[in-house]
């Protein structure tokens, strides 16, 4: 299992587009809303976003000075080594490591030989993009 490294950042401080833990899933940001203090609260901020791995929408409500979970994700360059079904085995640019990762539906044209940059967090890999 690969280590699994994250920071914790102010709430306030996110924007649309960075990344985010919610319920252990890793997220990236699609909208921050920022509500004003009021008589007998704090700022809160509401965050919708989306899940890189499950793809499921999840929704956020701290206050903004609350601290969150931001994960730490590797990226890297791969090159495809072979195309199985709805998996495709991918080899480190650099370390020469393989990983079976699930199909990307919105990519087309992986076959072997093909250049990609893929991101990691945990022991969950996605292909982003073809080279």
């Amino acid at each position: 299992m690969a280590e699994i490294e994250k920071k914790f950042g102010p709430a306030g401080h996110l924007k649309p587009g960075s990344y985010v833990l919610i319920e252990d899933d890793v997220c990236q940001v699609k909208s921050v809303e920022k509500s004003k203090p009021g008589k007998h609260g704090s700022a809160k901020v509401r965050i919708v976003a989306i899940g890189i791995f499950s793809g499921q929408k999840r929704n956020l409500l701290k206050p903004t000075s609350a601290d969150i979970e931001i994960p730490i994700i590797n990226r890297g360059n791969g090159q495809v080594v072979a195309v199985m079904g709805d998996s495709v085995q991918i080899m480190d640019m650099g370390s020469y490591a393989t990983f079976d990762v699930p199909k990307p539906k919105d990519i087309t044209g992986l076959q072997s030989g093909t250049e990609v940059e893929y991101i990691q967090f945990g022991d969950n890999i996605k292909i982003i993009r073809k080279k």
